[in-house]
């Protein structure tokens, strides 16, 4: 079964606009966002989690009591709230949505943007050591019937116990370093990538099942795409080249720069690879990518609807079964991604799976 995930940015701007890291909140949209996803058949959308961001789980509570079927993917940052906390917390938001709440763990690879929330002296390495004492607190409370003790390099804990646990609480993770790869096989539910080539993203896939084997898990995968769709390939790839036009000016405008980006994270700087092609697997669009530094999911598929929801179906039969879809106008293309994509790759992938050699497998 595939899942699509959608993005609330808390305003209706992207790198397309002036003023790239606004992150003012801004109702009158997140309540269109919001109607717009769930009338568009998005399963979750993603609320993001950063240093000058409005409150992810907070929005999201605002969002459910909004909602009936939509979920929510809760970015959040292991450092800044004791796991016990933490796990109270999703597990209410949890109960209070009935159910429709994953998480999201960010562990943070820039040390700026961590300084920023009081996270100082600590490198990317012992960070996944944290998120990994982290997420066993976590779900330890969410799961223990007795009190329970934790010694930990971080964490010290006595008699934890709590009275709310989750109904399921889906736990995603994402990065490429090893560090990273060794925590996603331990507690990922889902492990989230960005758009890659099809090669990369079976490597990925590759390397973080052998990762989950080790411990005896099974795992899902998410893929984070910016599609561009048109009624032709031509207006699609046109519309793909006046998004970089309008991210270049924007960035320009702001002060940031377009060339020589050198990205703490080991996630970007893959992604850094990829983009030293405009053009990958066909379909694979990376000009903002390269333009950005790969800050966050840069990439998309271009074409029309057609062609978009065929390279999708490719990436769902290497193993990924969740798209974390989002556009560059976001009320706009949220509304074109749930009439003209969204059913589209629906449809592809249930005709796939009805194959009977497909079945048989």
């Amino acid at each position: 079964m595939v899942h699509f995930i959608g993005y609330i940015g808390f305003n209706n701007r992207s790198e397309i606009h002036a003023g790239v890291r606004d992150r003012a909140l801004d109702l009158s949209y997140v309540r269109e966002a919001l109607q717009v996803q769930e009338e568009g058949g998005f399963d979750r959308i993603l609320i993001p989690f950063g240093s000058n961001s409005p409150e992810s789980q907070l929005v999201a509570a605002y969002g459910a009591a909004l909602t009936s079927r939509l979920g929510f993917l809760v970015a959040h940052r292991p450092g800044f709230t004791q796991p016990t906390l933490a796990a109270r917390q999703l597990a209410t938001l949890d109960q209070l949505s009935q159910g429709r709440v994953a998480v999201h763990i960010i562990t943070g690879g820039a040390d700026t943007e961590m300084a920023r929330d009081g996270d100082v002296g600590t490198t990317k390495a012992e960070r996944y050591v944290r998120s990994d004492e982290y997420l066993d607190i976590l779900k330890q409370e969410w799961s223990a019937s007795t009190p329970f003790d934790h010694d930990g390099r971080f964490y010290h804990i006595r008699q934890a116990q709590s009275s709310i646990h989750p109904q399921n609480l889906p736990v995603f993770f994402g990065g490429t370093s090893a560090e990273a790869l060794d925590v996603a096989g331990k507690h990922a539910d889902v492990y989230a990538t960005w758009g890659e080539t099809l090669d990369a993203t079976r490597e990925i896939i590759s390397r973080v099942r052998s990762s989950a084997g080790r411990h005896g898990r099974t795992i899902g995968f998410s893929l984070s795409l910016r599609p561009i769709i048109a009624d032709t390939e031509d207006a699609a790839w046109k519309r793909a080249e006046e998004v970089e036009n309008l991210v270049r000016a924007a960035r320009e405008q702001s002060g940031l720069p377009v060339t020589g980006h050198q990205p703490p994270n080991d996630g970007s700087r893959r992604l850094l690879e990829t983009a030293t092609t405009r053009r990958r697997d066909e379909r694979l669009w990376t000009g903002v990518a390269s333009l950005t530094g790969a800050a966050g999911n840069s990439t998309g598929l271009v074409g029309t609807p057609e062609q978009v929801a065929d390279a999708l179906v490719e990436y769902y039969k290497l193993g990924i079964d969740n798209f974390l879809i989002r556009g560059f106008e976001p009320l706009e293309d949220a509304r074109r991604y749930g009439r003209d994509l969204i059913p589209l790759v629906r449809e592809k992938i249930a005709t796939l799976e009805a194959q009977p050699s497909r079945a048989a497998g």
